[in-house]
C-alpha cells in the first residue's frame, strides 16, 4: 500500500503568502484557518528563530481541524546553528556564554539540554491534539560527516523525548558517494526520517546534498527549496532570495515518480513547498505566492497521474467539506 502524499508549505505567514495567496480581509488571526481549509499539513519555520510558547502553540491547535499535522522545525541553538542570547528566555540567557557579537558560543551541553526540553513542553498542546509532526533537525551547511557529529545527532533525537526527528543535512559530506550508505543507515537504525530535499544543481557546492530518495522510517518527507541557482550561494543573501523559485510545469512532472516511489510501502507521506517567493502570473497579471501555486499544481498532475494526494485544493474549494 501507498500513503497518501500530503502537499503543504514551509510556513503559513510568509510575506508572499500573506501579500499574495490570502484574500483581502483575512485577519492575520484567522490565516492558519484558512490555510488548513486548503492544506491537511504545514511545517512551523518561526520555532527556528525563537522558542515556540505553550499559549501560542495552544491557538495553532485551536485554529486547526482534526486529522491537521504540523511539523515544527527545531530552534537553531539545539541544530548548532548561531543564535543571539536575546532570543532565549531572561533565565537562559543569564547562563549563556556569548561571543564579541552577542551570539551563544559554544553553550554547554546542559544549555541545550534545557532548550530542547523547554521547545517538548510547548509543543504540548499539539501532542495532546494529535496534530504534532515531527521535529525538523536541520542542520547548517558546517555540521559535517564525522564521529561527534554522528554522536550528537544521536545525543539531539533522544533529547525530542519521542517526538519523530526528520533530519536534514546541508553538507554534501552526508549524501556523497563516499557516506551515503553509512547516513541513511544510521538515520534508520537511530529511528530518524532521512528528509529528501530539492535544491539548485550546482557543480562543486559543498553547502547542499544531492537528492537521495531513499526512506529510513515509515515516513516519507520531503522539501522542495527551489532551484534557483543563482541566488542560493551569494554572499550576503537572504533566506527569502535563496528561495525564490517558481517549479515549472515540466519539473513538477519529475517529480511524480521518485514520489510515488517513497510513497510506495510508507505509513504516511508529507511534501512540504519552501520557495517563499513570489512570481508574476504566467498572463503577466499580478503578483502569486510561489509555495501555495506549486502545491495546487502538484496536486493537480498527481490526481492525473493517478498517485493519491490531499491538500493543495484552490482558493475556491474547501479540503474538509
Amino acid at each position: 500500500m501507498a500513503a497518501t502524499i500530503r502537499l503543504g508549505t514551509c510556513s503559513w505567514a510568509d510575506q508572499s503568502l500573506s501579500k499574495h495567496w490570502y484574500p483581502r480581509g483575512v485577519p492575520s488571526g484567522g490565516r492558519l484557518a484558512y490555510y488548513a481549509e486548503r492544506f491537511d499539513t504545514v511545517e512551523v519555520d518561526s520555532t527556528y528563530y525563537r522558542l515556540p510558547v505553550e499559549e501560542m502553540v495552544e491557538r495553532w491547535a485551536e485554529r486547526t481541524p482534526e486529522g491537521f499535522t504540523m511539523h515544527v522545525k527545531a530552534f537553531g541553538l539545539m541544530t548548532r546553528h548561531p543564535v543571539k542570547a536575546d532570543v532565549l528566555p531572561a533565565d537562559l540567557r543569564e547562563e549563556a556564554p556569548v561571543d564579541e557579537k552577542g551570539r551563544v558560543d559554544r553553550p554547554p551541553r546542559e544549555l541545550r539540554a534545557e532548550v530542547f526540553a523547554r521547545f517538548h513542553q510547548a509543543l504540548e498542546p499539539l501532542r495532546s491534539a494529535g496534530k504534532l509532526g515531527g521535529i525538523l533537525l536541520q542542520f547548517p551547511s558546517y555540521v559535517v560527516y564525522k564521529p561527534r557529529s554522528l554522536e550528537y545527532l544521536e545525543w539531539a533525537g533522544e533529547q525530542l523525548r519521542g517526538d519523530e526527528p526528520l533530519v536534514e543535512f546541508r553538507h554534501v559530506s552526508w549524501l556523497d558517494d563516499e557516506h551515503r550508505a553509512d547516513t541513511l543507515s544510521f538515520l534508520e537504525e537511530h529511528g530518524m526520517t532521512h528528509v529528501v530535499t530539492d535544491s539548485p544543481r550546482i557543480d562543486g557546492a559543498r553547502n547542499m546534498v544531492p537528492t537521495v530518495i531513499a526512506r529510513t522510517s515509515p515516513t516519507a518527507y520531503i522539501r522542495l527549496h527551489g532551484r534557483n541557482a543563482s541566488t542560493w550561494n551569494v554572499r550576503g543573501g537572504s533566506a527569502s532570495e535563496r528561495f525564490d523559485y517558481l517549479y515549472p510545469e515540466e519539473e513538477l512532472h519529475e517529480l511524480v515518480q521518485p514520489l510515488r516511489e517513497l510513497a510506495d510501502g510508507a505509513e504516511q507521506a508529507f511534501v512540504l513547498f519552501n520557495n517563499n517567493g513570489r512570481s508574476r502570473e504566467s498572463q503577466g497579471g499580478g503578483w502569486i505566492a510561489q509555495a501555495p501555486t506549486n502545491a495546487v499544481e502538484l496536486r493537480r498532475i498527481l490526481d492525473e497521474e493517478g498517485v493519491p494526494a490531499s491538500g493543495g485544493v484552490t482558493p475556491s474549494e474547501t479540503l474538509w467539506a
